[in-house]
């Protein structure tokens, strides 16, 4: 997937974006100049990429903005902020669905790598807070109360959260995500947002939408999400859920499930597991049809609790349990509890990148007075997702982060090589950058997608 096609439909698409000045403002910068210079700032993970572009272009006439980015004119940090802020986030949308499609058309193999458990992709939902201030705050803001130390009056902080679904594979280092969904006031009710709505709306969009085939979904949740409207909501989406089920928050399930017990009716099933350096003994309790709630208008689940231990020692390593609609068997036990498992991919290969490996998530690169936060979060994922498909299915990009080995040192050598010289392209700094780390490569591979 060449990253100049993928630079090249992003502005064709842009170019439509809404526009919301007055016709008498001073338009010199269009919307796709102003959404294309945010994405270069993520992308590059450099918050002076655009000064240092303005001052090569001051120098050269020339800029990798220009040549990389396809920017008309590189406007300010402040008009970036003014004309972005206006936008509504769902605008972007398309362009997560877009890159997916590329995935799935271009390179099958690497889309059906992703295919897990009955053939089904595994999408975690998990809700993440990007933003948090006393000061700031703007109409799509949450607030929460605090008591303040040594103060007897409470403190008020404004803060941003949203849903992030991501697809995520057990035993890949790759996650994918998808358009997030904000927790934020919604018209014409008077309650406060929750991460649970706000995954609720999502779940609806995607089943209006049409967007995934019948029983070719599998959605992971924490124990927030095993409740009967999200369950009922997956259902009538002829999807399928694998959401972590506490004890202390299913009174009645944990009852019958200690009934069960109690008439030795529980299935138990133990599995010898090779992790790579030692065995592990699985050991499985499972049952079906099973109430979620203790109402008559309850929905029936299927329980699956794991319990892994080192097969050396004994000591227990992980525990957990879950409720599904999967069918449960001792076939299909070892393969639904990994899937519950890789819900935590979304911490560390989705979260834990996007806060902590240059993509300055909870940085405030501005907060505006309308969607301005919403809408630089939502660049900042698609910008996540760029990387990762390019580093699914571009050759060029993966020799080079294989050769570079450190993500660190392949950005910091981004940043340099682009401050200092103007490329033609994409496919142009690729080939610059293997051949000065004499790396032999087929010229083909800058021909063919």
């Amino acid at each position: 997937m060449k990253l100049d096609a993928v630079i090249k439909q992003l502005q064709g698409r842009w170019a439509s974006l809404p526009d919301r000045r007055k016709p008498n403002n001073n338009q010199q910068y269009e919307m796709a100049d102003a959404a294309m210079a945010a994405l270069s700032v993520f992308f590059m993970q450099s918050p002076s990429f655009l000064a240092h572009q303005q001052a090569l272009a001051q120098r050269t006439g020339q800029s990798n903005a220009v040549s990389l980015f396809r920017l008309n004119l590189i406007p300010s940090d402040g008009q970036i902020r003014n004309l972005l802020d206006g936008l509504r986030s769902e605008v972007f949308e398309a362009d997560f669905e877009a890159l997916h499609a590329r995935l799935r058309q271009q390179h099958p193999e690497q889309w059906q790598g992703f295919a897990d458990h009955a053939g089904t992709v595994l999408i975690a939902l998990d809700g993440l807070t990007f933003f948090s201030s006393s000061k700031l705050q703007c109409p799509t803001c949450l607030k929460r109360e605090t008591q303040s130390e040594g103060s007897g009056s409470p403190q008020t902080h404004y803060f941003h959260s949203a849903v992030t679904p991501v697809i995520v594979k057990p035993g890949s280092g790759h996650v994918l995500p998808l358009m997030p969904e904000f927790v934020e006031p919604q018209d014409g009710s008077e309650k406060q947002d929750c991460e649970r709505n706000a995954a609720k709306r999502w779940l609806q969009r995607q089943r209006q939408q049409q967007r995934f085939a019948p029983r070719s979904v599998t959605y992971l949740g924490d124990d927030l999400y095993a409740c009967q409207p999200i369950c009922q909501l997956v259902i009538d989406s002829d999807q399928y859920f694998v959401c972590v089920a506490k004890p202390q928050s299913h009174v009645a399930l944990y009852t019958v499930v200690a009934e069960l017990q109690h008439l030795g009716r529980l299935h138990q099933l133990t599995h010898k597991h090779w992790n790579g350096r030692h065995y592990e003994h699985w050991t499985f309790r499972f049952a079906s049809e099973i109430p979620l709630r203790g109402d008559v208008n309850t929905l029936l689940v299927n329980w699956l609790e794991v319990t892994v231990s080192d097969a050396r020692t004994g000591k227990r390593l992980y525990f957990n349990t879950w409720i599904t609609n999967h069918e449960l068997s001792k076939d299909s036990v070892f393969a639904l509890a990994q899937a519950g498992r890789a819900r935590w991919k979304i911490e560390n290969e989705n979260n834990n990148v996007l806060k902590n490996h240059g993509y300055h998530l909870e940085h405030n690169f501005g907060h505006g007075k309308q969607h301005l936060s919403n809408v630089l979060f939502t660049l900042n994922l698609l910008a996540f997702l760029i990387h990762t498909l390019q580093e699914l299915t571009a050759k060029p990009y993966q020799m080079l982060r294989a050769a570079l080995k450190a993500r660190r040192t392949f950005f910091n050598d981004l940043r340099a090589l682009t401050r200092y010289h103007v490329f033609d392209s994409w496919q142009h700094l690729w080939r610059f950058m293997l051949q000065s780390l004499d790396i032999v490569f087929d010229p083909a591979l800058f021909f063919s997608d």
